[in-house]
């Protein structure tokens, strides 16, 4: 390690090679877009599950609706370590997201829309979460290479937006684990070591 890249002092080597372990696992072609979700909690919710699963970077789409005001206790520990980037153009988002080579599927409840399981999230892959009352708005489906569903078995055919994204980002994560994906990170080395050095000094 170069005196660039050298850790603070004050960290422990317990701390450290945590740091490290979770900066290698993250998955930077893997993310998640929030179009318009009001409710905080599920914010909270669905950043924990991000950072549970690796997920390095969630895309916000607000038009209509204002961001929610996160509460510290439930959010701040899990949003410090996932990058959030806002968006309020739908077509300049998605294209941004085609750029870094990103298949773009969307949830929802249409004859189009095919299982969760059918899908390859090995794959660099942005994956649109909607309104908790409307879904994904038009112009985001629109714009989507496919749709998605949550296969269930209930009589109700729904599930709470932050429980769908923990669903489709375990099964993102199980697809990747079984690749190996998460033994090395996906970043050059020196973007790696200016990752680790800013989460050791947080």
């Amino acid at each position: 390690m170069t005196a660039k890249h050298r850790l603070p002092e004050c960290i422990t080597p317990e701390r450290a090679a945590k740091v490290r372990r979770v900066a290698t696992a993250r998955q930077h072609d893997l993310t998640l877009v929030l179009a318009n979700i009001h409710d905080p909690h599920n914010v909270s919710a669905v950043y924990r599950s991000c950072d549970a699963f690796g997920v390095s970077t969630v895309h916000l789409y607000y038009t209509d609706t204002a961001f929610p005001v996160l509460g510290r206790k439930t959010s701040a520990s899990a949003r410090k370590w996932v990058e959030t980037q806002r968006h309020a153009d739908a077509g300049a988002m998605v294209a941004g997201l085609h750029t870094q080579g990103m298949q773009v599927l969307c949830t929802a409840c249409s004859e189009k829309a095919r299982p969760l399981t059918d899908y390859d999230f090995t794959r660099p892959t942005a994956i649109i979460l909607g309104n908790e009352h409307r879904g994904a708005d038009p112009e985001l489906q629109a714009l989507a290479h496919d749709e998605l569903y949550i296969p269930m078995m209930g009589m109700v055919q729904s599930l709470n937006v932050s429980v769908a994204a923990a669903i489709i980002l375990y099964e993102a994560w199980r697809q990747r684990m079984a690749k190996g994906m998460y033994d090395a990170s996906s970043l050059d080395d020196e973007a790696l070591e200016r990752l680790v050095q800013t989460w050791s000094a947080w």
